[in-house]
């Protein structure tokens, strides 16, 4: 029972606090506070629950130097005339009309190619963001299309950490799954592509006369060559080097044309890694090309650390395993399902990580899917359908939180990135049909 009531109230404080713009931060410390309060009722020892805090923070330190690179190349990729050049042959290349769809599309690419929602966003993502920003586009909107199609790659790129990790928890082929996810994924995907052509007529961008390309061109030296950073992103990701490893070399790229191309300094470029990338107050670019720096990854680095708190928390004392009576209670496969909804849902809004999501669904449901004859390649799809695209829809998670950080937007992105919540919805559909066809 104190489980319910502190699930109950930690929601009420984490959903309040979103409605009214607080830090996230914020109520899900004290949201951390409750659960400390119910271990300690369960009789676990306050040193005991402290080690196990401090255990589940250290496994944040992976996520935090994700978090420096993604500072680091949205701000360099600005300083180097990148994000610029994307955007100014962008202009030329991308008709007005079919900006969403086009954003949904390029990212479903660069996040196949790269495996990473992360990636994805802190490079074409903002190129996307800012084309939107400046062609008088509704950000929400093409945040939910770049976030979306992010998420596609994601889940089911044969280089994505997510699909790597569920294929390992289920002891599954990979290549067998990303074969399960096609045929679980393409009606979903069809349909998110017809709604985005449609919102794309409903915002199309409106450059005023071409005057962004003629700013762009004014205020940067545009050419091929700028393009470096991010051709080597896909080069790198062509030949399945390590994130990390190819975020850094472009990073250095950047750098390095950000003062031969753009004639800034080396303290500039410096200045511009830690605390963003500013053009001068009297440009007209100045709200439209600013932002990135390993500062601007602060708050979401302490969400990430409290919210690694919490899964130390769960781990060391196995609150969560009391969901495990419900599960056992699904009778049909179609109750599996919607059981296992409900479990990514939750395990993604207390875990408040994509990873954390992952795992705590799988041990979880894994028995019950065992008992009730279900094998593991649908138990593999079943967490790609739900845990792995609940994630980013839930607004403190990281796996959403990062990414709207990064393109500078609130949680207004959610109901427009479709394709997270149209997959899952539709196979819960198929099994039900499946169901029903055979009684």
């Amino acid at each position: 029972m104190d489980i319910i009531i502190g699930v109950g109230i930690s929601f009420l404080f984490l959903i309040g606090g979103v409605s009214k713009g607080i830090f996230v931060g914020y109520p899900l410390f004290v949201s951390l506070l409750i659960f400390f309060v119910i271990s300690i009722k369960r009789g676990f020892k306050i040193k005991s629950i402290l080690e196990m805090m401090y255990k589940g923070s250290k496994k944040s330190l992976i996520i935090l130097e994700i978090f420096v690179l993604i500072g680091a190349i949205t701000s360099l990729w600005m300083a180097s005339g990148t994000i610029p050049g994307i955007v100014y042959y962008g202009t030329k290349l991308i008709s007005s009309n079919y900006f969403i769809i086009s954003a949904f599309l390029i990212t479903c690419l660069v996040s196949f190619l790269l495996g990473t929602s992360f990636g994805t966003v802190s490079t074409i993502g903002i190129a996307m963001i800012v084309m939107a920003r400046a062609g008088g586009v509704n950000t929400n909107v093409a945040a939910g299309a770049i976030i979306a199609g992010a998420y596609f790659g994601d889940r089911m790129s044969p280089v994505s950490s997510s699909a790597n990790l569920v294929a390992h928890l289920t002891e599954t082929d990979l290549y067998v799954n990303i074969k399960n996810m096609l045929k679980t994924s393409w009606f979903p995907f069809i349909i998110t592509v017809i709604i985005y052509l449609v919102i794309s007529f409903m915002y199309p961008l409106s450059f005023h006369n071409n005057n962004m390309e003629h700013e762009v061109f004014g205020a940067f030296k545009i050419n091929i060559v700028v393009l470096l950073p991010a051709i080597s992103i896909l080069v790198f990701s062509f030949f399945k080097v390590k994130v990390k490893l190819s975020m850094l070399t472009s990073i250095i790229i950047a750098a390095i044309l950000g003062v031969i191309m753009q004639h800034s300094s080396i303290i500039d470029i410096i200045k511009y890694t830690i605390t963003g990338y500013k053009m001068d107050s009297g440009s007209p670019l100045y709200s439209i090309i600013k932002g990135g720096g390993i500062l601007s990854m602060v708050k979401t680095s302490i969400v990430v650390i409290i919210s690694s708190a919490f899964s130390g928390i769960f781990e060391g004392t196995g609150i969560l395993n009391s969901l495990e009576k419900i599960i056992c209670k699904a009778n049909s496969r179609f109750e599996l399902f919607i059981i296992t909804i409900i479990i990514s849902t939750v395990t993604a809004a207390f875990g408040c990580t994509q990873a954390l999501a992952i795992i705590l669904t799988d041990q979880l449901v894994k028995k019950t899917y065992k008992n009730k004859g279900v094998g593991n390649t649908e138990l593999a799809v079943d967490i790609e359908n739900t845990a792995v695209l609940i994630s980013p829809a839930i607004p403190w998670n990281i796996a959403g939180l990062v990414p709207a950080t990064t393109l500078g937007v609130g949680v207004g992105f959610i109901p427009f990135a479709f394709y997270l919540f149209l997959v899952p919805v539709f196979n819960l559909v198929y099994i039900k049909m499946k169901e029903m066809q055979k009684k």
